[in-house]
């Protein structure tokens, strides 16, 4: 059993971070699985209107709450108040007691989320702030696309310039030399974050939870204006698309839609995921990837009280809505 160090006063939170496609969920499910001794209430935020996360995350004994339709650094940041303070109430012995059993709080960002805003929320509310305890920042690195999205996108920079942790993950896919440079350019833009290496985002829990490694003071020397309200802005051209039919699939005509979809949009395509119900297959097959990188795989098999149906959303930029729902109307099986 991993020890966690914890704050006794008040309630340790871990803010797991990271771009789309890093691995978040994969090391969320690999928290939730170890063996710590711990109760965790997990905040899943998406940037699509509708989640696909929590059909992802493991059947694990926790409280996983969802917060959609906006990104959790802006739109829905009443929300993450609003629910902090119902759990806060339910352990005080207040509102749903079916909320107060936990021992810790882990929120997972959307991949579009700038870490500083989320983290805002622990020092400005002074409610919030006096019964909970910001722990750390953990920001998941995808080690092969860490250049490409570093050179492109303002949140991956800010994701990495707030974290308190950096896993690079997916080191398997990148060559040593690629890997160490990664590290001198990760440790230039932020040297007081600790670096772990990882595969599918394992990692000794003890490294990422219990560590009482936010540090007010440093923060604000990476943003003299941390604990100033402002407003954070997304790329306009960056939206999600959602899809879902309760018929069977084709698993030859998806095939043909998926080599079609990346040859043609895959380095628009920032990162997809879901579940499909293809005919002749008792099992979901769980379906995500990353710009051109994809896997599949059959997960367990439908529930009774399930209605077996494909579920999946698509976050990029500059995608053409029509052609994707023509093109998935087409997979339904004959």
């Amino acid at each position: 059993m991993t020890t966690i160090k914890k704050e006794v006063s008040r309630i340790p939170v871990t803010i797991l971070t990271g771009f789309l496609g890093a691995g978040k969920t994969t090391l969320l499910n690999h928290v939730l699985t170890a063996d710590h001794g711990q109760k965790i209430a997990v905040i899943v935020n998406e940037f699509g209107e509708v989640g696909i996360d929590n059909q992802l995350i493991v059947g694990a004994d926790e409280e996983i709450i969802e917060m959609n339709n906006g990104c959790i650094c802006c739109t829905v940041r009443g929300d993450l108040i609003r629910i902090l303070t119902e759990l806060m109430e339910a352990k005080q012995g207040q509102g749903d007691q079916r909320k107060a059993g936990f021992d810790r709080v882990l929120i997972e960002t959307t991949g579009l989320a700038d870490p500083a805003p989320v983290a805002q929320t622990f020092f400005v509310d002074e409610t919030i702030a006096d019964f909970y305890h910001l722990d750390a920042i953990i920001t998941v690195v995808d080690a092969k696309h860490a250049g490409q999205h570093l050179d492109e996108g303002h949140e991956a920079q800010e994701q990495v310039a707030f974290a308190d942790v950096l896993l690079l993950n997916k080191t398997d896919l990148v060559p040593e030399a690629d890997l160490i440079q990664l590290e001198h350019r990760l440790r230039a833009m932020n040297p007081a974050a600790k670096q772990y290496r990882t595969l599918q985002s394992e990692i000794d829990i003890g490294h990422i939870l219990g560590i009482d490694a936010f540090d007010l003071a440093t923060k604000l020397e990476i943003d003299p204006g941390f604990l100033e309200e402002e407003d954070h802005d997304h790329d306009d051209d960056v939206t999600s698309l959602f899809f879902r039919e309760t018929r069977p699939l084709d698993i030859d005509k998806v095939n043909q839609f998926l080599n079609e979809w990346l040859q043609d949009h895959g380095t628009d395509t920032f990162r997809y995921k879901g579940v499909l119900h293809i005919k002749g297959v008792d099992q979901r097959v769980v379906f995500q990837g990353i710009h051109m990188l994809f896997s599949s795989y059959a997960d367990r098999s439908w529930k009774s009280s399930e209605t077996p149906l494909s579920e999946f959303v698509i976050i990029g930029r500059n995608l053409d809505e029509l052609w994707f729902k023509k093109q998935f109307a087409d997979c339904v099986a004959s």
